[in-house]
């Protein structure tokens, strides 16, 4: 006797019908999953839509290419792109043995497998109970991977799935099936550092796509799906078991017959490699700052960098670019010291754009890795002097003619006591000679008249990461907390090179998509107009002496005049560290160009490097200089030498009495906040003193 069991007669039901019933809950639960879909689909629909898809296909075929300063390319950026060819000029073979190994029914879908997804449910369901969130072997169709390899992650996750359909689906609404099948073939990764079938014929066979045979295109549409594991070179006989799997699907997908099938399984691998490989990216030290750049300052991603097709404009000068990269190879002008590295950058005085950088002595540049001329923490010795004492002092009235004591001298509760290089000690001396001898002693007697605070605070003006530590007399002379980068030093000493007004240093000066679309239409780098031109003239006037008279001399290129200041710091490590240095620095400006070189020891060393700057780094300041000041205006300098000056102008008493602020009275008319504030900070230090 048969049985009918209803669930409306259960016990349960009986309880349950009454609130089901009277709330309608059924209706209610298909509500709720027809709104989810809705809002899930309405969200795929946005991705899609703003995913700029129109722009795919010119981003693909485009690489992101970089322009100098007189708007030439001097190279080009991409990490996901080779060769790109058109679609006649890729071998049928090879468009055939892809879609019979990867998606056989390309042309007949709309951007998505429903059995590839139903597959791809199942599995995910099946990972849930085993505790995985991932999505194993989704099958994918080829405008799914061409999606997901042009704008998401590789991670395999429902999300990242769902995304991926929505957005294949607006890509078979935009391009045509040829267009999807040739951007996926230029936009795949074959191994060995190659990108796209053209470079991958090259590497491989040594021809172009357009030449490949039914073998040799099985092989490479083999390699899709795990490069590294079916590449001919590493694994040979994989290579080949995978090839002929290739081989197979193709006959059975009617693209080649039975006897071109045994064929091609029967010949051997033969591999030859005409791939000549990335030599656009000429100035590895320069296109990684500008890569840096265009993702810090204007909030683009690596990625798209590299891959989008973007036009970058700089402040590349390439003549300069490419003979400091020379110098850089010549141990000489580095005074032989082969344990120590180096760095340089050069910038447009008048605008801050950087010209040229060079971040390191590696024999074999790595891409983005440590660069010391942007990215470095360097004790900045006595180059920091300009900065935080002589520039306060003249708008606090002294003179350069002033005359300040160099002999052996405690300062402060502390009885903080520096010493000159070499110990050497003399008479009293006048400011500019203080400056071009880079003496200490009287670097510290001025910051202690004019109070550490307003020394501090002038080295946070001129863009220095001074931190409230700092505040102490060994601010005068470049003993920092952190430290500095040769980019950062560059920017202040802009700021006497350019009449008082500083320029933030910066390479992008314009960039634009693959479109046509201007991105970024100026530079976002500031100019301050922090000092008045009267003011820098007379710290160029005393840094003249520098490279005349002073610890810069011999290093001044032949036929060439030129200002700055250099600097050394004490290897603490070292047990003859008043005779030897760790850092050696050289500030070199014109009107035109100001350059920064920094040549030091890493880490803690108890090597040492020698004191002067001709057997440090004075040849490549020499060298590098009579380079680049030829490609520059060669504008004259408005001042001369103050050894050289045959005028006399007031001094300031030395002990530096607050009643001669007086002096100078037109300095004092442009510069009077500057002055007070520095007057501020002097009764400031006095009242703290009070307290120490």
């Amino acid at each position: 006797m048969k049985t009918n069991i209803s669930m409306k007669h259960t016990a349960f039901w009986q309880k349950v019908s009454p609130v089901w019933n009277r709330y309608q809950l059924g209706r209610l639960i298909i509500l709720i999953f027809m709104t989810i879909f809705l809002a899930a689909s309405a969200y795929g629909i946005f991705n899609a839509k703003t995913a700029h898809v129109s722009s795919l296909q010119s981003s693909l075929s485009q690489t992101t290419d970089v322009y100098d300063n007189s708007g030439n390319k001097a190279g080009s950026l991409y990490s996901q792109k080779g060769t790109y060819v058109k679609y006649n000029q890729i071998s049928p073979s090879m468009k055939n043995a892809v879609l019979s190994i990867e998606d056989r029914n390309f042309y007949k879908e709309h951007g998505f497998s429903f059995k590839g997804l139903a597959r791809a449910a199942f599995l995910l369901f099946k990972n849930k109970l085993t505790g995985s969130d991932t999505i194993s072997g989704g099958g994918s169709t080829l405008t799914q991977q061409l999606v997901k390899n042009a704008y998401l992650t590789q991670e395999q996750t429902f999300t990242r799935k769902f995304k991926e359909i929505f957005l294949s689906v607006q890509v078979e609404k935009t391009y045509s099936k040829n267009d999807i099948i040739t951007m996926y073939l230029n936009n795949a990764w074959f191994g060995h550092g190659v990108w796209g079938v053209e470079d991958a014929s090259e590497k491989y066979f040594g021809i172009h796509a357009s030449e490949l045979n039914t073998e040799q295109a099985a092989t490479l549409a083999g390699m899709l799906t795990n490069p590294s594991g079916f590449n001919p070179i590493d694994n040979p006989t994989r290579s080949k078991s995978r090839r002929n799997l290739v081989i197979q699907t193709m006959y059975e997908n009617k693209k080649i017959s039975h006897s071109e099938a045994l064929a091609a399984k029967a010949t051997d691998i033969t591999l030859k490699d005409n791939y000549s490989g990335d030599e656009s990216y000429r100035y590895p030290w320069y296109f990684d700052s500008v890569i840096n750049e265009a993702i810090n300052t204007y909030g683009l991603t690596e990625k798209d960098i590299m891959n989008k097709g973007y036009k970058i404009y700089t402040t590349l000068n390439q003549k300069d670019q490419e003979n400091l990269q020379n110098d850089y190879q010549k141990n000489a002008l580095f005074g032989n010291q082969n344990e120590a590295q180096a760095a340089t950058i050069v910038l447009n005085a008048n605008t801050g754009g950087v010209r040229a950088v060079v971040g390191g002595r590696e024999t074999t540049h790595t891409y983005r890795g440590f660069n010391r001329a942007t990215q470095s923490q360097l004790q900045p010795g006595s180059i920091i002097k300009p900065l935080v004492v002589y520039t306060p002092a003249l708008l606090d009235g002294y003179s350069i003619n002033s005359t300040l004591p160099n002999k052996k001298m405690n300062f402060g509760t502390n009885n903080y006591s520096p010493n000159n290089a070499l110990n050497v000690q003399t008479g009293d001396v006048k400011m500019y000679e203080a400056l071009e001898h880079s003496y200490n002693i009287p670097a510290v007697y001025l910051l202690d008249k004019l109070g550490v605070n307003t020394g501090y605070s002038w080295g946070k003006k001129f863009g220095l990461p001074l931190v409230s530590s700092d505040k102490n007399y060994a601010l005068a002379l470049g003993g920092l907390t952190k430290g500095v980068s040769p980019q950062q030093m560059a920017s202040a000493y802009t700021t006497f090179a350019n009449g008082g007004k500083m320029s933030e240093a910066h390479y992008i000066t314009k960039i634009v998509d693959s479109t046509g679309k201007t991105i970024v239409a100026k530079p976002k780098a500031k100019q301050t107009q922090l000092i008045s031109k009267s003011v820098a003239d007379k710290m160029t006037k005393m840094m003249l002496g520098t490279y005349t008279n002073g610890t810069g001399k011999g290093a001044t290129p032949s036929g060439y005049t030129i200002a700055g200041k250099t600097g050394t710091t004490e290897n603490p490590n070292s047990t003859n560290n008043s005779n030897s240095s760790k850092d050696s620095w050289a500030v070199a400006y014109t009107n035109d160009v100001v350059q920064v070189s920094w040549e030091g020891l890493e880490g803690n060393t108890t090597s040492s490097l020698p004191i002067g700057l001709m057997a440090t780094i004075g040849n490549l300041v020499k060298t590098s200089m009579g380079q680049i000041l030829p490609n520059t205006e060669e504008t004259s300098f408005s001042v001369t030498d103050a050894n050289k000056s045959t005028s006399t102008s007031s001094s300031k008493s030395s002990s530096g009495s607050s009643s001669s602020w007086a002096n100078d009275a037109v300095d004092n008319i442009s510069n009077g906040i500057n002055t007070t504030v520095a007057g501020a900070n002097k009764v400031w230090d006095t009242v703290t003193g009070w307290f120490s």
